[in-house]
């Protein structure tokens, strides 16, 4: 009896075994059909947006040759909208996601509605028609050629965007565009066209956006391990400290508002954003402290605990992030474009030009589109992949993001909005590293926690390859990252000088 209840026991085995299999096969068929619908369906989303972008365009010039010009503008326009959205949005909300401090459908409808508000209300209706004054326009020998570099210029900037996402590499969308537009004005004017001395400012950035974004997400999140997670009572730190530090942020993107947000359609003064910020800061603290008494009251004395304090402020970052990127880089899909219809219907270049409100509407809902079907696999790559988040962690990125447009400003530094959320989750991931590894105040935490066991493995000469699995940051993904950087501007500008010749020599 007993052999015959063992076989029928690894008969049951055997048979469970197998229906797993066929189970967990019939699973990953159904997440591949899953994943096969989606791109169709976001590939059909985007076919029809530049469908109607070109019939929008189609409604607003005549029929001759430019009306066809705008046209095709306006579907390149459209184009890179959707890039744009898919490649550097994805930085806005990726922390707060990573942190799960929003679901990623919830960050990418938050996103999408503040990118189209910050567009359309606070986008501004001029713009410069060659992007950041790196080439001189009277260079260029006539509005033709003029279309034919903008053209090239959009196009190639696009492309380039979307190879990098394809890639999952969150790059500079600005420095695409100005990658573009030298390509072409050196192929439309030689190399004496181009402003070096500007384009020296903007190769700067290259290193201060992401220099200045991980130290500073580094010293805050240093500042809360020092104060709140490593000590005794995590909550009674968490009073004293969260209300400020969370004060720190509503006065930070009070002055990134009034500086990048709003700045096309109301100019503040420095002493304006200076007064602003701080009225902004002190209500914060008297507002925060009752709440964060009353959200802490009843939680446990754990790190799990701090977390649930920042994950409304995240959610309000992320937004005003979204916005503020909106305002910002709608330009860069839109500048072109307006260059374009300018160049076409007055026949000159004109150093700015008057966008149209049809245009601004196209790259509006280009970029909320683009992140919307596109977006979700670099807001996975940059909030979950390069280092692991917490609300936290994701807290510090997300204020760095904001203090380090407001420092490069103040100091007039060209930098990146890409490469300083980028810069600040490796600032966090490698500040992670080293403190794991050196920090006094964390052995002495433990010992005190865990007892003398801890200590003496503590002392203990760590092995290398234990140290290798401390890495927290994912080295394959910095050098991808760092290559893709060094490397936009000249691939942008190579291709954009390639498409100039081309639709030059072969109109």
């Amino acid at each position: 009896m007993a052999s015959e209840h063992h076989k029928l026991q690894a008969g049951h085995k055997l048979k469970k075994s197998s229906l797993d299999k066929d189970l967990s096969k019939i699973a990953r068929v159904e997440d591949a059909a899953r994943a096969i619908s989606m791109s169709v369906i976001s590939l059909g989303a985007g076919l029809v947006f530049l469908a109607a972008a070109g019939l929008i365009a189609a409604t607003q010039v005549t029929g001759d040759a430019s009306g066809a010009l705008i046209v095709v503008a306006a579907i390149l326009g459209g184009y890179m909208a959707l890039n744009i959205g898919a490649n550097d949005v994805a930085n806005n909300v990726a922390p707060a996601v990573g942190s799960r401090a929003m679901t990623l459908m919830g960050a990418l409808v938050i996103a999408a509605i503040f990118e189209a508000a910050g567009a359309l209300l606070a986008g501004g209706d001029v713009v410069k028609t060659i992007s950041k004054g790196i080439i001189d326009p009277s260079a260029v020998a006539d509005a033709q050629h003029f279309i034919w570099a903008m053209m090239a210029a959009l196009f190639s900037s696009a492309l380039w965007i979307n190879l990098a996402t394809y890639l999952g590499a969150p790059v500079s969308t600005t420095h695409a565009v100005v990658g573009g537009v030298v390509g072409a004005g050196i192929a439309a004017a030689g190399f004496g066209a181009v402003q070096w001395d500007t384009m020296l400012t903007i190769a700067a950035s290259w290193v201060i956006s992401p220099l200045l974004g991980g130290v500073i997400a580094a010293a805050f999140l240093a500042f809360i391990k020092t104060f709140i997670i490593y000590q005794d009572d995590k909550i009674a730190a968490a009073r004293r400290w969260v209300p400020m530090l969370l004060a720190i942020m509503a006065g930070a993107f009070a002055a990134y508002l009034m500086m990048k947000g709003l700045k096309k359609v109301w100019t503040a003064s420095a002493s304006e954003v200076t007064i602003y910020s701080l009225l902004v800061f002190a209500g914060s603290i008297v507002v925060l402290r009752p709440i964060i008494r009353h959200q802490s009251e009843g939680l446990e004395n754990r790190n799990q605990s701090l977390r649930r304090l920042f994950h409304i402020p995240l959610i309000f970052a992320a937004a005003l992030l979204s916005f503020a990127h909106g305002a910002n880089d709608v330009a860069n899909a839109v500048g072109p474009l307006a260059a374009i219809i300018h160049a076409s219907t007055a026949g000159d270049i004109a150093a700015k030009v008057h966008i149209p409100l049809w245009v601004m509407v196209i790259g509006a809902f280009g970029i909320s589109l683009g992140l919307f079907f596109y977006g979700p696999r670099l807001v996975k790559m940059v909030g979950e992949q390069i280092t692991k988040m917490n609300p936290m962690r994701a807290y510090c990125v997300a204020l760095s993001a904001a203090i380090t447009v407001i420092v490069a400003s103040a100091l007039g530094l060209p930098v990146s909005s890409t490469h300083i959320a980028v810069g600040a989750v490796f600032g966090v991931g490698f500040f992670r590293e080293w403190y794991t590894t050196h920090s006094r105040r964390r052995r002495a935490y433990i010992r005190t926690k865990d007892g003398e066991t801890i200590n003496i493995k503590m002392h203990k000469t760590p092995d290398p390859d234990e140290l290798l699995r401390r890495k927290l940051v994912r080295r394959s993904h910095f050098m991808a990252v760092v290559a893709a950087w060094i490397v936009t501007v000249p691939a942008s500008a190579a291709l954009a000088a390639a498409l100039y010749y081309g639709l030059s020599h072969f109109h």
